[in-house]
């Protein structure tokens, strides 16, 4: 499963407002089309986040994600709730954090990857640091490397590539 912060990672972690006041967020179209891939090759997505978005349930819905955790102030025990829900163990797990509040995961996730412009505390904490800054590419990036390491790529991108 890959598990998604929001802010930093789906997004380039700006909070902009509107003249009404309402928030708008700006999300990749590469990242968007790497979670399709993700999803045509039958692996799942969850999203946690500690902030609560409008924009975020309709962007999390086009791109099929299977559950969407908001206002996730302890991250590590929705994470918890998540495992137990989906039966799963920290090494099936890829999370993708860009701040201190997503250390405690990325501490235990099998695959625990920070974007490159991330804090930089958390570089320490994970196996992989991504090339692309959050919300420039760097979720994309990450599932290209899931899904050529699970030999998922070439049945997934065959209809494009050939």
């Amino acid at each position: 499963m890959l598990i998604l912060d929001v802010d930093g990672v789906l997004t380039d972690g700006r909070i902009i407002y509107n003249n009404s006041g309402d928030e708008l967020k700006v999300f990749s179209v590469q990242d968007g089309f790497g979670m399709f891939l993700l999803n045509k090759a039958g692996i799942r997505s969850v999203i946690i986040t500690a902030k609560k978005s409008r924009a975020l349930i309709k962007r999390a819905k086009e791109m099929k994600v299977v559950k969407v955790y908001q206002n996730a102030v302890n991250k590590e025990r929705v994470y918890e709730e998540v495992l137990k829900r989906f039966k799963l163990k920290d090494d099936e797990v890829c999370y993708i954090g860009d701040d201190l509040i997503d250390i405690p995961i990325l501490k235990r996730a099998g695959f625990a990857v920070g974007v490159r412009d991330g804090a930089s505390e958390i570089k320490s904490t994970c196996h992989y640091l991504t090339k692309k800054a959050g919300g420039r590419g760097a979720v994309r990036e990450v599932i290209d490397i899931i899904l050529k390491a699970q030999g998922k790529w070439e049945e997934v991108t065959r209809v494009y590539l050939e």
